[in-house]
């Protein structure tokens, strides 16, 4: 599964104020998954004012593999700007790299933020 940048950025508040939540509750029920990142996520991480040292944002991203782009996302990205398009129901223009990263790999997507990403057909969408 992909983790949104809302869940990482959950996950690193309850972590500095010590208080288990929604997101650590989240990785707990799913110990035993795989999570990862995108390129994208990343890069929303790094414009964080938490993350403004390179050092802070490498911690963040750290725990997660990040999938790099490709021609099959650059490609389910198209796809989905399309349809979302014709449909006059247009996300987040990074929220449809990382629903067509999950695409392109058969992933799901951990977020807070179901009410953009369901809008996107055959992505599954786990909330925290």
């Amino acid at each position: 599964m992909i983790l949104d940048t809302s869940f990482i950025v959950s996950a690193e508040r309850e972590a500095r104020r010590r208080s288990r939540g929604p997101a650590d509750a989240f990785l707990a029920r799913h110990e035993h998954e795989t999570f990862f990142i995108t390129f994208t996520i990343a890069g929303e991480l790094a414009c964080g004012r938490s993350a403004s040292v390179r050092s802070d944002w490498e911690r963040l991203c750290r725990p997660y593999p990040i999938l790099p782009w490709t021609t099959e996302i650059a490609w389910r990205y198209g796809e989905i700007y399309r349809n979302l398009a014709d449909r006059g129901q247009l996300i987040d223009a990074n929220d449809m790299w990382i629903a067509a990263a999950a695409l392109a790999h058969g992933f799901g997507v951990v977020t807070d933020n179901g009410d953009e990403f369901d809008r996107v057909p055959g992505l599954i969408t786990k909330t925290f």
